[in-house]
């Protein structure tokens, strides 16, 4: 009671004062007419804290009339009417809506984008890093683009919102539809409140999913009460320089507003012919509308109309773009009919118009081709596929496979006469729905090409199903790598901007493309590999240009795909058998699978386990050819399915093993390199994930796109909900961090595999093909070989026709820790030079080899006190790790002087006694040699007369007897008495006689 009292106190207060401002006004508005229902509009008034409102009557103008309604209790503030009413403010009751108007009673649509409508603005930024100048200034032509029926996105780098605020009343929701085709546009939609805080949406619906192309998806988000500012963001990252393929949006839906007041007319071109409707439809062929139709109008004979035009066109002349050649089923006589018909529907003019074309005369018959491998003739008109258990090339009868072999399964598609049953076209179109009815591709006897369609810009689908896949039966108990593959040769020509997309959806969950290809491509085949056991469809989609036009003018623009071949397709046909494994060798034994890693004998038809270290290639198990050896440094796994190192390696120089232990860099490493810029200044990184060994054979490391946290938690849990993920050995993603481009979080988008199979690790610098380029890296200056890990991703691409390789280079450094660093070359920083062939250093003390006795030396310390000490040190440089420690320092008795010494030291002391003894004794015996001499010359030259003598030779004992008689005035000098000793022996040499000498006595001679 008290609250009501409260309430009527306002309430008249507010009376009054609308009364005392009132006064002036009424006065003056005396002579005013009385207000009619035309003079104004009723509005609700704010709701209050009961959930209360007033209705109120406001005048167009002010001033103008008299006597407006009094104002009156309102509806709820949550009431709302149903679809195809309206709340009728004069009566506050629910009113259908008239013929040519909707409503969606508690919500509102945007489906006219002729021009961006009320309440929506688009904001253009460019958020870069600092010191970029005025580039962002370029952003002020970029916006979202209105295109009739839907808006586009800007196609540059430029941030471009689309923003639109609404006020709800109670809990919502929005939705919308939308083409969202290129992962280098990121695309996300978030909610704001008033407050400008961002509400809480998780990954999925935030970021928005990849759609294919010419597929419309859907995305719903619920909305709270209150005001909610509904953000649509798009920003594109042109690295290569391509540009970007914009995403589209249409028929955006609010639900959870108060009430609609009015009705929505019909947008030109579409119609309600009921009262009450919720929606409006199109106008159909060769009729138009306007604004607000209950029904179309029919467009006169000389003009035409598409579906839901606006207006009608007049009618072009008939040319030759305007008609296609198509081919009749085999008739019974194996002939097929040559047949011209009009493009439909036809709007062109033929008939006595002059310039235009008319239609080729047809019923021209050509033989039939024959039928695809696999099938039979029957009846000489149509192909059959052959029973189970038999085969056939497609130009004899089936036949049963002979014993010892099983059908080959496969879908191989190379005549096209006729449209195989599990193949489909269709025509799409974004903007209309023309070609909706036509076929996208027709048969062509030797391939199958794209059809004409309704506008160039028409996406022209082809789609191949594949119910799962089934492996031979001798490989059914293999953990095999490879299902099936799906390889088909192809050629496009064309003078636009054409485009020819190769796309698949694994389970009908999402398509996505595998591969495109732009402009004139010459025949060549393409292969892809499937690794998931799983249902399939193949797509290709066409599209002439992406420019939309009404003229025709590349119509000529043709793709044509001659052969398709689909292995091991569960529903499939033969055209050849293979042979399999028996259970014995007696007749009529059945096939058996082999368990994983054996192949089959070629002499025995049974089962045997490959050899150690090889490991089974591919889908090919006859004979022991099947097991290929693994690449050095490799050996296989259990099943020898795959080769896989065991990061142990051993190298063989000089004699010498050297042993390394690299399980220290089993765990994944990343790099990011960079960073890089695009032509305006966007900041990307391109990060790396390696698995130097894998888990034998399992590829471990892993890439997503669209991660929002690039933390190192495990990603695979989450891999299930993300767009895209690669897993592989080395895996590459483009980073776009937070602070590049004003994101709130890093962006990861094009995460592709770069090697998918290990070839081994070797010191050599090639392997199967792969070479290792010395340039890019500087040379080691130590003596321990560098080791090189050697991968291949199979995986053809347009660029890299063979494929991509990958080689990552071990050094050994002890500086730089176990797990070391991983480098790309400085000359190559995106980590590839030519984007085929990528090359990685990692620098580590694990790679160095593990130390051994050869590694270290002794060194020998004195003998001190009877004591001798050993030292053991490591040889310089070190280039060891782990492995054998340093032996401790060991001690050994010893004498001061060895016994070797001893024995030295005296033989040596005796050798010099006996050298002075001999020395002292031919010195003796040569004085006396001097003395007796100096005799004979004395007594030779006594009066220059020799007298003749008897003997040469002195008497014994004569010189010493005489010896004291000698007398010499000088002592003669060394060189002389060498000089005396010289010459006596020459003499003695020249005498062989002896002469006997007289003399009668003895004289005194001085010797001067």
């Amino acid at each position: 009671m008290e609250k009501r009292t409260r309430w009527l106190v306002r309430l008249l207060v507010r009376a009054a004062t609308l009364l005392l401002c009132a006064l002036p006004w009424l006065h003056a508005s005396g002579n005013l007419p009385l207000c009619q229902e035309t003079d104004y509009y009723f509005e609700y008034t704010e709701c209050d804290s009961t959930s209360s409102r007033w209705r109120v009557a406001i005048p167009h103008r002010q001033a103008s009339c008299r006597g407006l309604p009094e104002p009156v209790r309102g509806t709820d503030c949550t009431f709302s009417c149903e679809t195809g009413e309206f709340l009728e403010m004069s009566s506050q009751q629910c009113t259908a809506c008239a013929a040519g108007s909707y409503s969606l009673g508690s919500g509102v649509r945007f489906d006219q984008w002729d021009s961006i409508p009320t309440g929506f603005s688009s904001l253009a930024t460019y958020m870069e890093p600092e010191g970029a100048g005025d580039e962002s200034l370029s952003c002020n032509n970029s916006s979202w683009t209105p295109q009739g029926t839907h808006l586009e996105s800007n196609r540059d780098e430029c941030t471009v919102s689309l923003v639109y605020a609404v006020h709800l009343m109670k809990q919502g929701s929005v939705s919308f539809d939308y083409q969202y085709v290129d992962n280098n546009v990121f695309f996300e939609f978030f909610i704001q409140n008033d407050q400008c805080q961002e509400m809480d949406q998780t990954a999925d619906q935030k970021w928005i999913k990849l759609t294919s192309n010419g597929e419309w998806g859907t995305h719903t988000v619920n909305l709270k009460s209150g005001t909610n500012i509904l953000y649509w963001r798009t920003t594109g990252i042109l690295l290569g320089g391509k540009p970007v393929k914009p995403v589209l949006l249409k028929n955006i839906q609010i639900e959870g507003v108060a009430y609609t007041s009015e009705c929505f007319p019909c947008r030109p071109g579409t119609f309600s012919k009921t009262p009450g409707s919720s929606s409006c439809d199109l106008c159909p062929r060769n009729t138009y509308s306007g604004k607000g139709a209950s029904s179309c109008t029919p467009c006169p004979e000389t003009k035409y109309s598409e579906e839901g035009w606006s207006e009608c066109k007049d009618r072009p002349l008939c040319s030759d773009k305007d008609y296609f050649q198509i081919h009749t089923a085999c008739d019974s006589s194996g002939k097929t009919q040559v047949l011209y018909r009009w493009v439909e529907p036809k709007v062109c003019v033929e008939d006595g118009v002059t310039g235009a074309v008319t239609l080729p005369p047809s019923g021209e018959k050509e033989d039939c081709p024959p039928c695809n491998p696999g099938f039979y003739t029957h009846s000489s008109s149509t192909c059959l596929p052959c029973p189970p258990g038999t085969y056939s090339n497609g130009t004899t009868e089936c036949q049963v496979c002979p014993g010892g072999t099983e059908p080959s399964l496969a879908y191989e598609y190379k005549w096209w006469n006729v449209l195989p049953r599990n193949i489909k076209t269709s025509c799409f179109n974004v903007a209309n729905s023309k070609c909706d009815d036509m076929n996208g591709w027709d048969v062509a006897g030797d391939h199958i090409r794209s059809g004409v369609g309704g506008s160039d810009n028409d996406y022209l689908i082809l789609t191949l199903r594949v119910s799962g896949f089934k492996l031979p039966t001798s490989l059914a108990g293999v953990t095999a790598g490879e299902f099936g593959r799906i390889t088909f040769i192809f050629e496009t020509i064309c003078s636009a901007d054409c485009e020819l997309y190769f796309m698949m959806d694994v389970n009908r969950k999402s398509t996505n493309v595998v591969e495109s290809w732009e402009g004139t491509k010459s025949r060549r085949a393409y292969t892809h590999i499937m690794t998931k056991n799983a249902s399939v469809s193949y797509t290709w989609a066409f599209q002439r240009t992406s420019k939309p036009s009404d003229v025709r003018r590349y119509v000529n623009d043709i793709v044509k795909i001659y052969s398709i071949t689909v292995t091991n397709a569960i529903d499939g046909t033969a055209s050849s058998c293979h042979a399999c494994a028996l259970v014995s060798q007696e007749g009529g034994s059945s096939c058996v699978p082999c368990p994983p890693g054996h192949f089959i004998d070629k002499d025995t038809k049974q089962c045997q386990e490959c050899p150690p270290d090889t490991f089974l290639s591919g889908h090919h198990i006859y004979s022991q050819e099947a097991c290929q050896p693994c690449g050095p440094g490799s050996r296989s796994n259990k099943e020898h399915t795959a080769c896989f190192s065991d990061c142990s390696f051993s190298h063989t120089d000089q004699n010498r093993t050297l042993t390394y232990d690299l399980s220290a860099l089993s765990a994944v490493g990343s790099i990011m390199n960079g960073p890089s810029f695009t032509s305006k200044g966007t900041k990307y990184y391109h990060q790396f994930n390696i698995s130097l060994c894998g888990a034998e054979g399992r590829k471990v490391a892993v890439c997503t796109d669209n991660v929002t946290d690039l933390s190192t938690k495990d990603l695979r849990s989450e891999s299930a909900s993300l767009s895209n993920y690669v897993e592989s050995f080395v895996c590459q993603s483009t980073i776009i961090p937070a602070d590049g481009r004003g994101f709130r979080m890093a962006l990861s988008s094009q995460s592709i595999s770069l090697a998918d199979t290990f070839l081994g690790a070797t010191v050599d610098t090639a392997l199967n093909g792969v070479n290792v380029r010395a340039d890019l890296f500087p040379e080691t200056s130590e003596s321990v070989p560098d080791i090189h890990f050697f991968y291949r991703s199979p995986q053809v691409t347009s660029c890299c026709e063979r494929g991509r390789t990958a080689v990552i280079t071990l050094r050994c450094s002890l500086e730089k820790g176990e797990r070391g660093d991983l480098t790309v070359s400085s000359k190559c920083p995106a980590g590839t030079c030519d984007g085929c062939a990528f090359y990685f250093l990692w620098e580590s003390s694990s790679a160095c080899p593990i130390c051994t006795d050869a590694d270290y030396h002794a060194i020998e310390g004195a003998c001190k006190g009877g004591t001798q000490d050993t030292l053991y040190v490591w040889n310089e440089p070190k280039l060891c790790t782990e492995g054998v420690s340093l032996p401790e320092k060991s001690s050994a008795p010893c004498e001061a002087v060895p016994l070797w010494l001893k024995v030295g030291i005296g033989g040596g002391a005796f050798m010099a006694v006996l050298l002075i003894s001999l020395t002292c004794y031919f010195w003796k015996k040569n004085k006396r040699l001097e003395y007796k001499y100096s005799r004979l010359v004395m007594s030779a030259n006594k009066e220059c007369e020799l007298p003749a003598a008897d003997s040469c030779a002195l008497a014994e004992g004569e010189g010493e007897e005489n010896e004291d008689d000698v007398v010499y005035s000088s002592t003669p000098s060394l060189l002389g008495k060498l000089k005396a000793i010289a010459s006596k022996k020459q003499v003695e040499g020249e005498n062989s006689e002896s002469v006997q000498l007289k003399s009668s006595q003895a004289e005194r001679w001085v010797w001067g």
